[in-house]
């Protein structure tokens, strides 16, 4: 078994309980582990030999969960006009380097990574933003999203690593099963169920019909975990960084959170929109 991933996941759900009573403490572990997650990807993706502009990437990255925790872009919009920003300085920058070699490369790399970490992670702010008039129902639906995805990652190790008998996709993943995918299922729908109190009661979802979102969203949460071991493929490493003592990097703990968090966020945001 990864005990190493199994201890993340606890430690990510841990985290989970004291970030959402708290919004600094939330905004903190948050920013922490984004720069750290973008530190991380740039940092591979230099080893790779590709010229990127780290520093800018990581500077902006980190103003886009900020302008979206004080508020800046329910109304103006402020995280696109970063995004915006973004790749402007990165083609300046480019066009002061005086060697076109791997342009469209380095310049498509960093946005990427500005977008796959801060953006999709950011997300999780948007999230807290939700039902404002209802006091802290917000980040009662951060905290559910973030039991649901996380013991899908917790259930797929388990049983994966007891029963894993059939590889998921070998090429990308070698030691992920299929059997590992379907206690992953089994896990998000299970402790959906148990957190329902976290859910909106004005929603009126049943029981099996919250056990479906939690499947679907953890469902979400493996095809985010899929898609940075593909990137850690490409890579040729096993973890993304050693940020987190016995826990692997920065990306490894949040990988999952990045599929399942912008996909959370636009169904709640329809189903609000249509009561």
């Amino acid at each position: 078994m990864n005990r190493d991933r199994l201890f993340s996941s606890t430690v990510m759900i841990l985290l989970s309980f004291f970030a959402v009573i708290n919004d600094w403490v939330f905004i903190s572990v948050l920013l922490l582990l984004t720069v750290g997650g973008l530190y991380e990807f740039f940092y591979l993706v230099k080893k790779k030999g590709i010229p990127i502009y780290s520093y800018t990437g990581i500077a902006i990255g980190a103003i886009i969960p900020l302008s979206i925790f004080f508020k800046f872009q329910p109304t103006k919009g402020w995280e696109l006009f970063f995004i915006g920003l973004a790749l402007i300085m990165i083609f300046i920058m480019q066009l002061a380097r005086k060697d076109n070699s791997n342009a469209i490369v380095g310049i498509s790399t960093t946005l990427f990574g500005i977008l796959y970490v801060s953006w999709f992670f950011s997300f999780l702010i948007k999230i807290r933003f939700l039902m404002p008039e209802v006091s802290g129902a917000g980040m009662k639906l951060v905290g559910f999203l973030l039991l649901i995805t996380k013991s899908g990652d917790m259930g797929a190790l388990l049983i994966g690593s007891y029963f894993g008998k059939h590889p998921l996709l070998y090429r990308v993943s070698p030691k992920k099963t299929v059997e590992g995918a379907i206690g992953s299922f089994a896990a998000s729908a299970i402790v959906a169920i148990l957190a329902k109190g976290l859910f909106p009661a004005v929603l009126g979802f049943s029981f099996w019909q919250i056990g479906l979102v939690g499947m679907f969203f953890g469902g979400m949460g493996q095809i985010g975990d899929m898609s940075e071991s593909l990137i850690k493929r490409d890579f040729n490493v096993k973890d993304s960084g050693k940020m987190l003592p016995a826990l692997g990097g920065a990306l490894d703990a949040i990988d999952s959170l990045l599929f399942s968090a912008p996909a959370f966020y636009f169904y709640m945001s329809h189903i609000l929109n249509s009561l």
